[in-house]
């Protein structure tokens, strides 16, 4: 069974067809994690076969219906695979768009191009794609939700480098747009900002500019500490339920107060 820090509702999301990418660890696997042991046939995407395997094995032993789809969200092709191969099970009602990568906290004079590209192709681009295909089949419909995952870093200037930053900014943007022109259709967008969680981004986060780093301590020091994942995918997991019929275009922190300071 998954390792969960908070309680389950096992029946929010009974039914129902959801996307998750970045599916194989931290704030991702856990999303999906949690989507299936609440009743959702969850659609698992990630880059890293191995754990997205050992999820979806993990998830049918406890009976639960989860589908791995390899596939990279910087690649549009991967994105079209993903949506059809969700739509064999059913219309898309929950995209969590929650994959994405770090820039190694480069300030804008030292941010390469190949970083910069790759940083807003994976956490812009591809969530966008996903929602270009997605939510006009929810507005169809008439009903469906989105939530993108964002971050303390589209809060402020504080908590990364120039490109992670203006991506998680534009997430916030993106969330925004969706919600104000699709919500009279019945379509809700909303991001969740994490702060400090338990994943493995910091392979592609480890600062590389020993100046802006030291600069960064500032903010960084006031981080409340470190939570799993799965508190934020709680949150997640509420936004996309009815529960939250009323909540759309919200821009949520889940950060244990650390930009309220």
């Amino acid at each position: 069974m998954p390792e969960h820090t908070t309680r389950l509702d096992t029946t929010r999301h009974t039914g129902r067809v959801v996307v998750v990418t970045g599916a194989a660890s931290g704030i991702g696997r856990a999303t999906a994690a949690r989507l299936a042991c609440e009743g959702a046939t969850v659609v698992a995407s990630d880059v890293d076969a191995e754990r997205l395997d050992s999820l979806v094995t993990r998830m049918e032993a406890g009976g639960h219906r989860c589908h791995a789809v390899l596939a990279d969200v910087s690649v549009e092709d991967d994105v079209a695979r993903v949506v059809d191969a969700a739509m064999e099970h059913g219309p898309v009602q929950l995209l969590a768009n929650v994959a994405g990568i770090g820039d190694g906290m480069l300030p804008v004079g030292d941010v390469d191009d190949d970083t910069w590209d790759a940083v807003m192709a994976t956490n812009l681009t591809g969530p966008m794609r996903l929602c270009r295909r997605v939510v006009p089949l929810m507005k169809q419909r008439g009903a469906g939700a989105v939530v993108n995952i964002s971050s303390v870093a589209g809060l402020g200037g504080g908590a990364g480098g120039a490109a992670y930053t203006a991506s998680k900014h534009a997430v916030i943007g993106l969330t925004r747009s969706i919600a104000y022109l699709y919500g009279p259709d019945g379509v809700r967008c909303n991001a969740v900002c994490p702060g400090g969680v338990k994943t493995r981004i910091g392979r592609t986060a480890k600062p590389r500019v020993p100046w802006a780093w030291d600069r960064l301590q500032a903010a960084m020091a006031r981080n409340p500490g470190f939570v799993e994942a799965d508190r934020i995918a709680t949150v997640v997991s509420w936004l996309g339920s009815d529960d939250a019929s009323f909540v759309n275009g919200a821009v949520v922190s889940a950060d244990g107060g650390w930009m309220a300071a």
